[in-house]
């Protein structure tokens, strides 16, 4: 499992909207993805990827 630290600095949005219109699920690993962390959608448009593991 990859770690998300290992992916880079976080690359956040910054327009305001909804908290909910930010994520979706992965459907290939059914993880919930951040829209506004490029690197999570970029993780996950590789359908050979592995579930990301976030640091606590």
């Amino acid at each position: 499992m990859t770690k998300l630290s290992e992916l880079g600095p976080p690359n956040l949005g910054r327009e305001p909207a909804a908290e909910l219109d930010h994520f979706y699920v992965c459907r290939n690993c059914g993880q919930l993805v951040d829209r506004r962390d490029l690197r999570q959608v970029i993780w996950h448009q590789n359908p050979e990827h592995e579930r990301l593991e976030f640091d606590s």
